[in-house]
């Protein structure tokens, strides 16, 4: 993409409503615009990288073995009278009567529409396990949203549910997407830490957060500093192994780590004082095991192998899309501006042009463009006419972690400058391995 052909609206000063960095950040970015307390208009740049967390949620949930539908944003209130939650869910539910006087209401989640579906299909204990899930916007009308996409009125979630037989298949379901999850995060250059938490108004009794550590987090947590430690890796996974798959959920959930709500000051007093932390998290997903509880009201019900009609297992499990948008900015980023991980960045690479117009800089910015397009990546050219110094402050606060400039100086040895956004350090190198160089560490 030319950036004279693209709409990026970018801020030079902060907005006075901007109150943590990455609000402040994706407002001057150019990534956002808000409509309305807590609503927000996805710009291009924002638009494109909620597209890249979204398609590695959606490939991380089918590698797990979930299959993906959509559902409504609007839902009929009958449903949710029948698992006795209508009234319960509180002012944070957005209720709507349509123009036949119907009660209905805008989805903060989606327990009884999911049950509903799978109640008017599944009859028979051989049509399990089954995992559905769907990326879908969702509305709780917070009382005071603030801090951007953080903590907004209107978000995008990816929520998915389990059915399952009996308890320990509903578990494996559980640990598998646990898996999913940190697999997904690190995917994202994240460390996200599970931590065992409250199950709020979703119910049940087993239940982890998953939370990135960043001062402006809303949870106090408290861990062991070796969780941080863990990584996935390259690591294969067989989700149907049950046995690999719980090993691993105890790998991650064996060491020390848990929100405010089920703080254990004694237990966590037996960790050695230097690893014992506490600090504040972003929650970024979170996943519940709850048996039969909206299952049995709502007969869900499955015939087994001896013909007893028994009510399925569920769970449910989100993921906070656009809110990732947010926290990964809140971890990582300078006073500059954004640093985006390579696996969400909405370029891959940009490239400044010090000379516009020079039949020299030009025709190498042409020669790069195509040749990184060629090799499968995606450069964001800034062919403006403007000082070097403003192409680079644009290209520090939009945060793509690669930078090529082209000069006069560096053309005349054959060479242009490829720059890290995370660490700074500079290279000089000719174009076509300035190319290869980029297509390698993107694998392409």
């Amino acid at each position: 993409m030319r950036l004279t052909r693209y709409f990026l609206p970018v801020l030079k000063e902060t907005p006075a409503e901007a109150q943590i960095v990455s609000h402040r950040l994706m407002l001057r970015a150019g990534m956002i615009r808000q409509q309305a307390a807590g609503i927000y208009s996805w710009l291009p740049l924002g638009y494109k990288v909620l597209r890249r967390i979204e398609q590695i949620v959606h490939e991380e949930q089918q590698r797990a073995g979930h299959i993906p539908l959509l559902m409504p944003t609007l839902q009929p209130a009958d449903l949710w009278r029948e698992s006795g939650r209508y009234d319960d869910y509180g002012e944070e539910m957005l209720r709507i009567r349509d123009r036949h006087d119907r009660d209905m209401l805008y989805g903060p989640t989606n327990e009884e529409m999911i049950t509903d579906i799978f109640r008017s299909h599944v009859t028979s204990y051989k049509e399990l396990p089954l995992t559905l899930y769907h990326i879908q916007w969702k509305f709780r009308d917070e009382v005071r949203p603030r801090f951007g996409v953080m903590r907004g009125r209107e978000f995008l979630m990816k929520d998915g549910y389990n059915f399952d037989l009996d308890r320990e298949a509903a578990l494996h379901a559980y640990n598998r997407h646990m898996v999913s999850y940190l697999r997904t995060y690190e995917r994202m250059g994240l460390t996200a830490i599970p931590m065992r938490a409250d199950s709020g108004p979703i119910g049940g009794d087993d239940t982890h957060e998953f939370l990135v550590l960043a001062s402006t987090g809303e949870s106090e947590v408290f861990f062991d500093s070796a969780v941080t430690e863990l990584r996935l890796g390259d690591r294969e996974i067989d989700y149907d192994d049950r046995e690999q798959v719980a090993s691993v959920c105890a790998e991650f959930t064996s060491v020390y780590a848990r929100t405010d709500e089920t703080h254990d000051a004694a237990l966590f007093e037996t960790i050695p004082e230097e690893r014992r932390k506490v600090a504040r998290g972003i929650e970024v997903g979170q996943i519940f095991y709850f048996g039969t509880k909206y299952s049995e009201p709502m007969g869900a019900t499955v015939v087994t192998d001896t013909g007893e009609r028994v009510p399925v297992h569920m769970g449910s499990h989100g993921i906070g899309v656009s809110r990732l948008l947010g926290a990964i900015i809140e971890a990582s980023h300078d006073d500059k501006g954004i640093i985006w991980p390579e696996g969400v960045t909405p370029f891959d690479v940009g490239i400044c042009n010090l000379k516009q117009g020079d039949a020299g800089t030009d025709a190498a910015c042409d020669q790069l463009y195509a040749g990184l397009k060629a090799r499968g990546l995606d450069p964001l050219y800034d062919d403006r006419d403007e000082r070097a110094g403003a192409k680079f402050a644009t290209m520090d606060l939009i945060g793509l972690p690669w930078r090529l400039t082209v000069g006069p100086r560096g053309l005349a040895q054959g060479k242009v400058e490829l720059t890290s956004r995370r660490t700074g350090e500079s290279e000089e190198m000719g174009l076509e391995a300035a190319v290869d160089r980029l297509a390698q560490i993107y694998g392409r």
